[in-house]
């Protein structure tokens, strides 16, 4: 299967999965309300921080030594690192829960909400299960098993639905909305490992001993891990000092909680809708990188560099101009939120230092620059503590907004620097020019559209026809810009000719 066919397999599970994670958070805001949204957001970022802990720098690292040892063509390498990975995460992973439920007393004062406390304890039982799985995850990451990779984070999400949903409906009343959701991300956790633990040895995985793996393995992974532990342990602190700097600015405590719910758990599922495309691209494209740089082939790593950094870029550039269009419209018939719908065609401008910033993190780790990343990722995380300790006076809720403009900005500013420096260039630099070109004229058009449609049409049917003026816009000025050839595009995916096995018979032995 050629990169581009993996590619669209894989885009099109993450869609599915990303359009049913944002369906169920619709049921969430209406079932729990911005507040208990609020308290469910603000738990989750707290265990984050626990779960990025124990496993997120290790499975791309291990996928990364997984694409060294096959471009060595050492398999006996590949089952002692992903052993030595297993072991690593499942040891800490189970001491810091006993740790934390010896403690339980003392760190739930870390919440001023106690339903807070209670719901991380729940998620708190799936820890060492879901760490387990994210290195399973990443061993079929670095064997270019994408379709298995992608099935399971499917189904964890569709089990996660389902649960939740079947809770808050038909769950004793003697239970709280929020803590049933939260058993169901508990209950996804297990199924999901369950699948990935069958699928792993049904494959031939091994489990050897990890001579020599371990000091390497956690060498590279200690950058990776820490941050993303800051921006674990950055969400956590902004969920407590954004309400506390809105409540200083004159909010309620229930207001500022609701505010908090509303950017987190109503406008961010609607901004990051790119992430699960690009993460697709760079789950196609990690191993390849890698792969590419161990043998030191820098051109074909430029190009590969150039169509992800394209194809992110297209991405983001595709949707701006709907969100600014019909991002308050989005809110308002989503959530039943005007709030969130204005705050959502505000921000639509953080989409592109938001993908940039996605991507060229994963393609600088896949080239063993996990130092630089984290150093990246400290700029940035400082620009948005900065912006929502000062702006929630002067803007409210959208100072988170602002601060996460500013984050990612000053992280894909210097990523974009050192991917240059790696790659001898950047060739995308005209092409993003080009897009913003066409993205300013396809946004102005939908505006100017969207106030004629509302004068003549009801509320709904001036928003479609705004949606698909801006589609149509789109479509002219990509194609008269040379950003997106469909028919090239295509072409890709039509089977090429078998050669033929033989050639034709001679007339000697055709007589014959």
């Amino acid at each position: 299967m050629n990169l581009y066919k993996t590619a669209a397999i894989v885009t099109i599970f993450a869609a599915i999965e990303h359009g049913l994670g944002f369906l169920y958070r619709i049921i969430l805001s209406r079932m729990l309300g911005p507040e208990g949204l609020g308290v469910y957001q603000l738990s989750l970022s707290v265990f984050a921080v626990f779960l990025t802990v124990c496993s997120s720098g290790l499975p791309i690292t291990l996928s990364r030594i997984i694409s060294k040892h096959r471009a060595e063509n050492d398999p006996a390498g590949i089952h002692r690192v992903t052993t030595a990975a297993i072991l690593l995460v499942l040891g800490f992973s189970l001491a810091l829960t006993v740790l934390l439920f010896c403690l339980r007393d003392v760190f739930s004062g870390v919440f001023a909400d106690l339903r807070c406390a209670d719901l991380f304890y729940i998620l708190l039982l799936g820890l060492s299960v879901t760490s387990v799985y994210a290195i399973l995850r990443g061993s079929f990451w670095g064997n270019k098993r994408f379709v298995a990779y992608s099935l399971i984070e499917l189904l964890e999400e569709i089990v996660m639905i389902v649960a939740g949903v079947l809770l808050l409906l038909f769950a004793g009343t003697g239970v709280g909305d929020v803590n049933k959701a939260g058993a169901a991300v508990v209950i996804s956790y297990l199924a999901s490992f369950s699948i990935a633990l069958f699928y792993f040895f049904l494959k031939g995985g091994k489990l050897r001993p990890p001579r020599g793996e371990m000091k390497p393995l956690v060498r590279s992974a200690l950058p990776v891990t820490a941050m993303r532990t800051c921006s674990s342990l950055t969400s956590s602190l902004i969920s407590v000092v954004f309400p506390m700097r809105l409540i200083a600015a004159g909010y309620s405590s229930a207001r500022a909680m609701g505010a908090y719910g509303i950017v987190g758990g109503m406008v961010m599922p609607v901004i990051t809708i790119p992430c699960s495309l690009i993460g697709s691209i760079a789950l196609v494209l990690v191993p390849e990188l890698s792969e590419c740089y161990y043998r030191g082939e820098r051109k074909k790593l430029s190009a590969l560099v150039k169509k992800a950094l394209d194809a992110t870029l297209l991405i983001a550039g595709l949707l701006i101009p709907f969100f600014v269009a019909c991002g308050e419209g989005v809110g308002v018939l989503l959530y039943a939120n005007a709030e969130s719908g204005k705050l959502i065609a505000r921000s639509a401008l953080i989409l592109f230092p938001l993908s940039i910033t996605m991507i060229s993190t994963s393609l600088l780790n896949s080239m063993n620059c996990e130092k630089q990343t984290l150093l990246f990722f400290l700029f940035g995380a400082a620009a948005m503590l900065l912006c929502v300790w000062i702006l929630p006076s002067r803007l409210g809720a959208a100072a988170l907004l602002v601060g996460m403009a500013a984050d990612h900005t000053v992280t894909a500013v210097c990523s974009l620097v050192l991917l240059a420096k790696k790659t001898g260039r950047l060739r995308s630099g005209n092409y993003f020019l080009r897009l913003v070109l066409a993205v300013t004229i396809a946004a102005a058009l939908g505006m100017g559209l969207k106030v004629v449609f509302m004068r003549y049409f009801a509320y709904i049917p001036a928003l479609l026809l705004c949606a698909l003026a801006v589609g149509a816009a789109e479509c002219v000025l990509f194609r008269l810009l040379g950003l997106f050839d469909l028919a090239a595009l295509l072409k890709k995916f039509r089977p090429k000719k078998r050669k033929r096995a033989a050639a034709r018979p001679t007339a000697a032995q055709a007589a014959k």
